[in-house]
């Protein structure tokens, strides 16, 4: 099971973000092609892994857990929440310090309530910043996070991620990059 997105993962090009191992891959960045039966195996696997039935919102950061949000919530009917990287001004919006292995920035939650049920959907964990980041914001805000899904884990991020929350990350594939090239190994 799950061979599509193995597949997918596999044909990775690896290119340089300074000192960073930057894989490109439909799942993670939107290009080259995303197949919707890569989409399908994501939903499938998050539905098989998560009980989606007491979730109020599906929550995802822009821009890459877009797309898989998108699936998840046109197959459970679950509406989703996008965390963005451009302030709106809108009543009641968080702002958030993300740091990750090759950026810096705010994030900016909106049209989240105290005592919402969310599951968080990201594209990967690599230095756990983006997700640590968001998760805890959405803790202080009373929100309650069931799990987070994340595709892809490269490096120790899951770990961080689970440490620095104390909320469990679920993640289908490890990839690592060996000699310029994504090694993935299928997890479940």
């Amino acid at each position: 099971m799950f061979e599509k997105i193995k597949e997918s993962l596999e044909s990775s090009p690896v290119v340089k973000k300074g000192e960073y191992d930057y894989f490109v891959n439909p799942i993670t960045d939107g290009i080259p092609l995303m197949y919707p039966d890569v989409l399908e195996e994501i939903v499938a696997f998050i539905k098989e892994k998560v009980n989606l039935n007491n979730v109020d919102k599906i929550v995802c950061v822009e821009a890459m857990g877009i797309h898989l949000s998108t699936a998840l919530s046109l197959d459970t009917r679950i509406p989703f929440v996008v965390i963005r990287k451009r302030k709106y001004g809108l009543p009641g919006e968080i702002a958030v310090f993300q740091e990750t292995g090759y950026s810096k920035q705010n994030l900016y939650i909106n049209y989240l309530n105290p005592g919402d049920k969310v599951i968080v959907v990201d594209d990967v964990v690599s230095t756990g910043g983006t997700l640590t980041a968001v998760v805890n914001a959405l803790k202080s805000m009373d929100i309650e996070v069931e799990v987070i899904v994340a595709i892809v884990e490269k490096y120790d991020g899951k770990e961080i991620v689970e440490n620095e929350t104390n909320i469990k990350v679920l993640t289908l594939a490890k990839l690592d990059i060996i000699n310029g090239k994504p090694i993935v190994e299928i997890l479940d």
